[in-house]
C-alpha cells in the first residue's frame, strides 16, 4: 500500500461493484490503477462515471491488491476463482460486515504467497456521503505483515479512525452494534410511515439512524443477522427483554383496570 511514495501506482482489482465497490473507487482513485469484476450488466455506466475499467474475473484477480466486495453469499466461490490467479506477493482484502466466517475461508482458500487482511468499514455510502475522514474502520490481520502498512494507509492517507481488532471480537462486538441498529430500523420502517412534524431530538436521532441503513441492499441484512455466529444470541435476548418488558406493562394495565373497576 506505499503507492503514494512512488510515481507508479499499484494496481488494485475490485471483485464486486455495488454500492461499498463504486464507495471505494471514488475514494482510491487517485492512489490506484482501479479495475473491477461484476456480473451485472447494469454497473457498466458508473464505471465508466468513475474513470474504472470492467474486466474479467481472471484480470481483477492479478491485481496487486485486490479488493474483496463480493456478498457473504457468493464468498468462498469469488475466493476460489481469485485462488486461482492471484499473484504471488498480492495483497487480498476483504470488506463485509462480517469477518469470522470469511476470515476462515479466506485462510483456507487463497495461497500461502499472498497476504491476507479482513477489514470492515464501519460505514456505507449513507454514512460517508459528506466524506469519509475520522470514520471508522476494524482491520483484522489475517496472514502476512502488511495490515500494519495498509493501517497507516488508512489512517494517514484516507483520515479514517483504524480500530485493530480479531475477526472473533469484531463479530462479538458487531452482533450488538449492527445486530440491533439494523433489526431496530427494520422494525421501525414496518411501523412507518413515521412522524416527521412534532418529534423530539432523540427521535430525531433515531429516525436518522433508521435512513442510513434502509437502502442497504437485503443481503447486507441477511449477513449482519445471520452470517454474523453472535447474532442469534444477541437477537434472541433483545425479544426476550422486550417481551418482559411488555409482560409488565400488560400487567400493570390490568392492575390499574381492576382498581379502576372496583373502585
Amino acid at each position: 500500500m506505499d503507492s503514494t511514495s512512488r510515481n507508479q501506482k499499484l494496481s488494485l482489482g475490485i471483485v464486486g461493484f455495488g454500492a461499498f465497490g463504486q464507495l471505494a473507487a471514488r475514494h482510491l482513485g487517485p492512489y490506484f490503477d482501479i479495475t473491477a469484476y461484476d456480473p451485472s450488466p447494469e454497473v457498466a455506466n458508473l464505471a465508466k462515471q468513475l474513470g474504472v475499467c470492467l474486466t474479467s474475473m481472471y484480470a481483477v484477480s492479478q491485481a496487486e491488491v485486490v479488493l474483496i466486495a463480493a456478498p457473504v453469499s457468493s464468498f468462498e466461490a469469488v475466493v476460489g476463482e481469485i485462488a486461482k490467479t492471484c499473484r504471488p506477493g498480492a495483497l487480498i482484502v476483504d470488506v463485509g460486515s462480517v469477518k469470522v466466517r470469511p476470515s476462515d475461508i479466506m485462510r483456507r482458500r487463497l495461497p500461502e504467497h499472498v497476504d491476507i487482511v479482513a477489514t470492515h468499514p464501519l460505514f456505507g455510502p449513507q454514512s460517508a456521503r459528506n466524506g469519509i475522514e475520522d470514520l471508522k474502520i476494524a482491520v483484522c490481520p489475517i496472514r502476512g505483515k502488511r495490515h500494519a502498512r495498509l493501517a497507516a494507509f488508512l489512517r494517514k492517507i484516507l483520515g479514517l479512525a483504524v480500530i485493530m481488532t480479531t475477526p472473533d471480537d469484531h463479530d462479538r462486538e458487531a452482533a450488538v452494534v449492527q445486530g440491533l441498529t439494523h433489526l431496530i430500523a427494520k422494525v421501525l420502517l414496518e411501523m412507518g410511515p413515521l412522524p416527521t412534524r412534532s418529534t423530539t431530538k432523540s427521535f430525531d436521532l433515531l429516525s436518522e439512524a433508521v435512513s442510513m441503513v434502509q437502502h442497504d441492499a437485503p443481503e447486507v441484512f441477511e449477513a449482519i443477522e445471520k452470517a454474523n455466529p453472535y447474532a442469534e444470541a444477541v437477537r434472541r435476548r433483545f425479544f426476550a427483554l422486550a417481551a418482559g418488558l411488555s409482560a409488565e406493562l400488560e400487567a400493570g394495565l390490568t392492575t390499574a383496570s381492576d382498581r379502576d373497576g372496583g373502585s
